[in-house]
This record gives structure tokens, sequence and C-alpha cells, in this order.
């Protein structure tokens, strides 16, 4: 299995980062049903709540999403930061960046199980703030392995794509197959995140680290450079 991630990096960075977009789902169900209705993946659809909140609407929070969005940007200003000037494919910068995210995810959770969070409170404004900061350090990080429409935190251009590349729409062919896995995991992490709230709040954010940690160990130790390389043919030699 080994061998055969490193002899094909673009299809080992597809699974790794459709994993992490599963990962995001149960962050954002954490988030949005956990935090008072924040998302600390999807910005999209934080910036949505942001903007009906600030007009008033149907008492949506207001300083929530403000704190998820700064730190999102904070973390995915990190990350870009860090990864100025690397090369393209996973490198140990890579490595340490999805480290700092399940860390962050980890103490996240210590916190959360052992201290009972109060919507509104500012444990629970520093667990948004955690959050948002780990998954835009993870989005940038993604950004800069470049796995085509599997950013690992939306899902939007992703759908686009799939339903204007599809028979119904221009045609011609398209990677359905990673399109489609990206949608449907994102929403089966978000459910999974929804289902696990029924046990405690740091329960997702567990799951959500240990999957970042799989995630980094694969990708680390496969990485060009990282073992032999040796030319894939669909056959694994014994010997």
């Amino acid at each position: 299995m080994l061998e055969r991630m490193r002899a094909n990096p673009d299809n080992s960075y597809l699974g790794l980062m459709l994993a992490l977009t599963f990962s995001t789902g149960i962050i954002d169900a954490v988030g949005y049903l956990g935090l008072d209705r924040v998302f600390t993946g999807n910005m999209t659809g934080n910036v949505v709540i942001l903007g009906m909140g600030l007009a008033g609407a149907d008492e949506l929070p207001v300083l929530g999403p403000a704190v998820a969005l700064v730190a999102f940007m904070a973390g995915a200003a990190a990350g870009g930061r860090v990864l100025r000037g690397s090369r393209d494919g996973w490198t140990g910068k890579h490595t340490a960046l999805f480290g700092a995210v399940a860390a962050v995810l980890v103490a996240g959770a210590i916190t959360v199980l052992t201290v009972e969070i109060v919507q509104g409170s500012f444990l629970a404004y520093s667990a948004t703030a955690a959050l948002g900061l780990a998954m835009g350090c993870q989005a940038a990080t993604a950004r800069h392995i470049a796995v085509k429409d599997v950013t690992t935190v939306v899902v939007t251009s992703t759908i686009t794509g799939l339903a204007s590349d599809s028979v119904l729409g221009k045609g011609g062919g398209q990677p359905w197959a990673r399109r489609a896995g990206a949608v449907v995991l994102i929403g089966a992490g978000a459910a999974t995140g929804a289902l696990l709230l029924n046990v405690n709040l740091g329960a997702g954010m567990l799951l959500s680290a240990a999957i970042t940690i799989a995630v980094l160990a694969l990708g680390h130790i496969t990485r060009p450079g990282r073992g032999p390389r040796v030319p894939y043919d669909g056959v694994i030699s014994q010997g």
C-alpha cells in the first residue's frame, strides 16, 4: 500500500484531502450545533450568517461568526507564511502544519470534555476561535497541496463543476468521482458530527483530530523522496 501511494502521489493526495473534507464536516457540525450556529470551516456559510446577524434577522449570532472568521483568516495566513517558498507536493512543513491542526483540535476536545461550555460564554468563543484557527490552517495547507476540486473546507465550487460539466450541462467528461466524493463526504462528516454531539461536544473534535493525525502520518511517510520510488504499473512486486 505504501509503495503504491509513493508511486502515485496525486491519487494519494486526493484520498488524504477527501478524508480531511469528511473531518471538516464533523467540525462544522460541532460549531453550528454546539457553538450557537457558527461555521468554523465553511466560511461562505459563516459570512452569510454574519451578514444576516448584523441585519438583526432571526436573532442570529454576530460575535461568534465574527470570531470564527477572524480566527480562520489568522490560521490561513499562518499556514501561508510557513509554506512560503515551499516546493510543490508534500513536505515536512505540510506535516508540521497538519500536526498543529491536530494539536489544536485535541486541546479543544480536552477542554470541552473537562469543562462545561455554555453558549455565549468566553469558553465558547475560545472554542470557536480555536476551531476557526485550525480549519484556516488546514485550508491553507490543503490549498498548497492543490488537489483539484478538493479544498477540504467548501464544496460550492465542486457542486458547480459537477452540475456544469454533467451531461445536463456542457458535457464532455469530468472528474465526477472526486467531485461527488467531496460533496458526499462533507455531508457524511456533518451527519457524524451531529450524532457525536449526543455523546459530548468534544467527541467530534477528537474524531476529527484522529483523522488529521492519520492523514499527516500517511502523507509524511509516503511523500516523494521518502523511501524508494518505483514505477507503478498496477502490480506490487513481491520480494
